[in-house]
């Protein structure tokens, strides 16, 4: 009888025993299932003058001011550049997880624009593996400008412009994130023959992070057949800054040879040289606001 006790007790710290190795190897499968989706890959929805792969988040409202002044190389009369001022104000709204939307509207030829991003896969590790993340974006403008020629008749679709691109990117390691566009730029109207109606363009952009709230960025795209605009010489759109987070807000200082600062404008319309010294400083500020209920 004696032995009685031991034997439950032995029996118990047995079944304890499995019971503990079965709930670990629970937990590890659970652990080995989980998907670790990666996140920031860039800080702003905007690598520099384009598009990141990032979008605002559902019920998120993000204003943004774009500022670029004029060539540095106009010389101290002009305080290289800082005398002249392009803006562009823009709203942009998360809808749910996988599409944000946005609106503007920029001194560049008076113009306005409409944008959907839509989030099409996702960056992952874990139990499952995705390498890249992938969004397609698409936008339209509509330039208010008055025509150079007002006796002329213009239909209302001459002053649209269309954008579709692809954007495919990844994060290689907490301190650099690369980032890939295959670009398309339709205009239902230009001004000389050889400015051409659709533009296919390839950008490419990164980011190196340097510290918490600091990153190096560039972005360039090429245009294999860049044409002319309004009679002037189109070159490849360069862009080099400095991203700077402060609290609510995104600053980022950018230098760079095109003045528009939306798709259809710098990827097809940048006029200048950086070997000429045809470059503008100039920023962008972010402020995101949420408006989700507590």
């Amino acid at each position: 009888m004696k032995k009685f006790p031991v034997t439950i007790l032995f029996l118990t710290l047995s079944l304890s025993l499995l019971a503990q190795e079965d709930l670990m190897n629970l937990i590890d499968q659970n652990v080995n299932d989980s998907i670790n989706i990666t996140s920031a890959t860039f800080k702003s929805t905007h690598i520099m003058n384009g598009h990141s792969i990032e979008k605002m988040a559902p019920k998120q409202l993000d204003f943004r001011i774009s500022h670029r002044f004029g060539r540095i190389n106009t010389g101290a009369y002009e305080l290289f550049g800082l005398d002249q001022a392009n803006i562009h104000f823009s709203l942009e709204y998360g809808i749910n997880k996988w599409l944000m939307a946005g609106i503007g509207r920029g001194t560049y030829e008076k113009t306005f624009d409409g944008f959907a991003k839509f989030a099409i896969l996702r960056q992952s590790s874990g139990a499952k593996m995705m390498p890249v993340s992938l969004s397609v974006f698409s936008s339209a403008a509509l330039k208010t400008l008055k025509w150079s020629d007002p006796a002329r008749p213009y239909d209302f679709s001459s002053r649209l412009s269309y954008v579709g691109q692809v954007l495919i990117a990844r994060k290689f390691s907490p301190s650099f994130s690369a980032q890939i566009t295959p670009s398309y730029v339709h205009r239902n109207y230009t001004t000389s023959i050889s400015d051409p109606h659709d533009i296919f363009a390839l950008g490419a952009g990164g980011r190196m992070k340097l510290s918490k709230r600091i990153s190096l960025n560039a972005e360039y795209f090429i245009n294999p057949s860049p044409g002319s605009y309004n009679g002037q010489p189109v070159y490849n759109p360069l862009a080099l800054g400095v991203d700077i987070e402060t609290g609510g807000h995104v600053f980022q200082l950018i230098f760079t040879n095109s003045l528009a600062m939306i798709e259809k404008g710098f990827i097809g319309e940048s006029t200048g040289r950086w070997s000429k010294g045809d470059i503008h400083f100039g920023f962008n500020i972010s402020r995101v606001f949420n408006l989700k209920k507590n």
